[in-house]
């Protein structure tokens, strides 16, 4: 995966990529543009692919640039009002109906996901995905079990889980069709903040698909806490994410109301 250089035969020497990444720069005795990257610190953001309007940055192995209307001004593809009303309506989904998804929907989750921004451009994710109901049930048993047994945790969730038992035959995943699952090698505070993105990510796009989503932090502590649960996810990374998936068995008819916070420094 790399940025290879310029195709000459496409490039204008409009010069915006010298003002776009410190790679690269103006020759003045060839009078055109030049890329170098001897000390390999190019992360691959693709910010020259972005800007170049002539699509002369030269590339492989990290996939296909995307070209649509609007893309030069995003605020004209959906205004403020739709996109807050849109955010406003996301919620955490805990009753599903028993139909699967279709795969070529489940995909278009995904996409979305790979989309996601990462700290460094990084990349360090895996994704995967559970349907089969025995497996998620095993794995659902499994996480109640560290969590009623965890002396930090037991306390806290015994009653919870006698209470979902009793309506749920895998209440971890409150009887989802699908647990989708982020893991990462990397294990510290900012990749924590890359899967909540990317789990962020893929919760708004199933909701443009009719889909509902629950961030699943529970398997996340269990795994944390029991790293051996993994195996039953088929999942090794040390940094963990995950949220169940479906075709809602509930609606709602408002937003719920939220206090307003008192924001220091804006008058």
């Amino acid at each position: 995966m790399s940025i290879l250089g310029i195709d000459y035969e496409k490039c204008s020497n409009c010069r915006i990529c010298l003002t776009t990444c410190f790679m690269f720069r103006w020759d003045k005795e060839q009078e055109k543009v030049l890329f170098s990257d001897p000390y390999n610190l190019c992360n691959l953001c693709a910010h020259c692919i972005a800007r170049c309007p002539e699509d002369a940055i030269q590339h492989e192995g990290i996939g296909e640039a995307f070209e649509y209307e609007g893309i030069a001004k995003p605020e004209t593809i959906a205004s403020y009002d739709t996109i807050y009303k849109f955010l406003r309506a996301n919620r955490s989904v805990r009753l599903y109906k028993k139909k699967k998804v279709p795969p070529e929907i489940l995909r278009k989750v995904f996409q979305a996901m790979e989309n996601a921004p990462t700290g460094d451009n990084r990349r360090t994710e895996n994704f995967s995905i559970i349907s089969n109901t025995e497996q998620i049930k095993k794995l659902s048993d499994a996480i109640q079990e560290e969590l009623i047994n965890h002396p930090l945790t037991k306390g806290r969730y015994t009653r919870v889980f006698r209470i979902l038992g009793k309506i749920f035959r895998s209440p971890i995943f409150f009887d989802a069709p699908h647990v989708i699952f982020i893991d990462s090698p990397e294990h510290h505070e900012v990749e924590a903040n890359n899967i909540g993105i990317i789990i962020t990510y893929g919760r708004l796009a199933a909701q443009a698909l009719g889909l509902g989503t629950c961030w699943n932090g529970w398997s996340q502590i269990a795994m944390n806490s029991n790293p051996e649960i993994k195996k039953l996810a088929n999942i090794d990374g040390k940094g963990i994410g995950a949220f169940i998936i479906g075709y809602p068995a509930v609606k709602f008819v408002r937003s719920p109301p939220r206090a307003p916070k008192e924001i220091k420094g804006l008058e």
